[in-house]
């Protein structure tokens, strides 16, 4: 393969005018544009459109020519370079592709299993790589492998994965037809078995009574904590007394 800038394989083309009315009566003069690389000015084409003879002439023609292949309104038009013999003996040389306007070269039969090689190549030789990083060798032992980090990488995920399906167990613990059903139960069962309004002990005494009462109880409780039991102290010692 040449340069990308020289390979028609790389680039596209368009002209946003033409894109809203484009159509199979007239994508052959959108096609046959000045400023479209994919088309050869030097073909039979342009000698007809000179004329201004009918397409139908270019079969009594020789030479390079383009043709509509295939029509797949609005979006896909097919468009045929090949060289004419004669009559009846046609060489085709390349096909173009015109998606929503955009004009493209299909790649050929080469350059398609060219792409497949070099990028199973290109997989192949990372595989080879990567390979590479796991082998280990000693004198004495030989060759091994040696795959802990990825061993310890497959087991975090693993129990990352089973955490969070267990979280989404925990989250989704009922559907919606369960939920429903357990609140239609429960409004059964409190219908059958209501609540029963439990009135509270009435006092008699008023809030006066009640403030005087706990302000004894309180010092009841200061006056005993205060007092200790005298029985068990020793007398007192006797001092001599001097003559």
């Amino acid at each position: 393969m040449g340069d990308s800038k020289d390979n028609l394989l790389w680039i596209s083309w368009h002209d946003s005018a033409w894109i809203p009315i484009l159509n199979p009566t007239n994508v052959m003069d959108y096609f046959q544009s000045t400023t479209n690389p994919f088309y050869d000015r030097t073909c039979n084409n342009e000698i007809v459109k000179m004329q201004r003879l009918n397409m139908e002439h270019l079969n009594n023609l020789t030479g390079l020519e383009y043709m509509l292949l295939h029509v797949q309104e609005p979006i896909l038009y097919v468009i045929r370079k090949q060289h004419r013999h004669s009559a009846a003996v046609v060489t085709p040389l390349a096909d173009f592709y015109i998606i929503a306007g955009v004009v493209y070269q299909a790649p050929d039969l080469g350059s398609v299993i060219n792409s497949r090689i070099s990028t199973t190549v290109n997989h192949l030789h990372g595989a080879f790589d990567e390979a590479r990083t796991y082998s280990r060798y000693h004198p004495s032992k030989g060759y091994w492998w040696e795959f802990k980090e990825t061993e310890s990488k497959d087991e975090d995920e693993k129990k990352a994965q089973k955490k969070s399906s267990k979280e989404k167990a925990k989250e989704e613990s009922g559907s919606m037809f369960q939920r429903h059903r357990v609140n239609v139960l429960l409004a059964d069962l409190a219908k059958k078995f209501p609540l029963k309004n439990t009135p509270y002990p009435a006092t008699n005494q008023q809030p006066e009574q009640r403030a005087l009462t706990e302000e004894n109880t309180k010092v009841e409780v200061k006056v005993e904590v205060k007092t200790e039991p005298q029985a068990n102290k020793p007398p007192p010692e006797k001092k001599p007394r001097l003559v």
